[in-house]
């Protein structure tokens, strides 16, 4: 069954399908209001960039792959600045698998918040890891956005390298949400980091409607013209947020397995 078939027979209600475990993932997004979170999503799931400032409560998003015949399924948590539900954001925290922090260049304010959540998502994770013993692997990348406002800029580049040193998980880009710069760059250095397909990437893939990616099925079977090499993104029609007891499950079943439930629960609610 071919990934166009799939994603047409989902509802509004139900938008799961049979896509391989270890080929789900989640990129969570945070930092301070205002420093451009949602434009860069934007930029990820359309190449658009909007001008008009709207706050996010919180935005969620389903991205699917066909990738050298295999099917991914990316979903994109664009979060609340204003975080004023902490163990929603600690969720987010414990669901995601890799992570963008934004700041603005022009803001030493949203720095040391992209400071103390790197710091929080290391403890959160380790809070799961250390149950199972395993080494904390986070792949994060931390931007700073509004590169196009270097006159105003209030972050030093020193400031930045202390921050990242010695972390070999962790990549730090300069960008521009408004004037597309670096952009790509950034997303395809954090898939290979997290041991995604590059082609994830923005500008790697073709970006069809379920119904292209239909007719591109019908079109290989009939004439072989289109072969499994294709590579092309469908931005899902009815992305819905997972409830909060899938998350708990989700986090159970691919963080830490069957066991250790009671002490997954701790790390959440501590």
């Amino acid at each position: 069954e071919n990934l166009a078939t799939m994603i047409k027979k989902m509802t509004p209600s139900e938008n799961e399908f049979d896509i391989p475990a270890k080929n789900c993932y989640r990129m969570v997004i945070l930092g301070s209001t205002k420093v451009g979170k949602t434009s860069i999503i934007s930029r990820f799931l359309n190449g658009r960039f909007d001008d008009q400032y709207t706050p996010t409560i919180e935005d969620f998003h389903r991205k699917f792959y066909s990738i050298r015949g295999d099917a991914y399924q990316l979903d994109i948590l664009d979060t609340s600045g204003n975080h004023p539900f902490p163990a929603m954001r600690r969720l987010s925290i414990l669901t995601g698998d890799v992570f963008i922090l934004v700041f603005s260049l022009d803001n030493k304010d949203s720095f040391e918040e992209v400071q103390r959540l790197k710091q929080q998502i290391f403890e959160t994770k380790s809070c799961l890891k250390n149950k199972t013993k395993e080494n904390v692997d986070v792949p994060l990348v931390i931007c700073g956005n509004k590169g196009d406002r270097e006159l105003y800029r209030e972050v030093q580049r020193e400031d930045i390298d202390q921050l990242i040193a010695g972390d070999d998980k962790c990549a730090y880009f300069e960008i521009s949400a408004k004037k597309n710069t670096n952009v790509d760059k950034m997303f395809r250095t954090l898939f290979v980091m997290a041991k995604l397909p590059h082609e994830m990437s923005p500008d790697l893939h073709r970006k069809v409607s379920v119904q292209y990616c239909d007719m591109l099925h019908r079109k290989s079977i009939k004439n072989k013209k289109f072969k499994d090499g294709d590579v092309y993104g469908i931005v899902a029609p009815f992305a819905r947020r997972p409830s909060v007891h899938s998350d708990l499950m989700y986090i159970k079943e691919k963080a830490i397995g069957g066991g250790q439930g009671k002490d997954k629960e701790r790390c959440i609610i501590s």
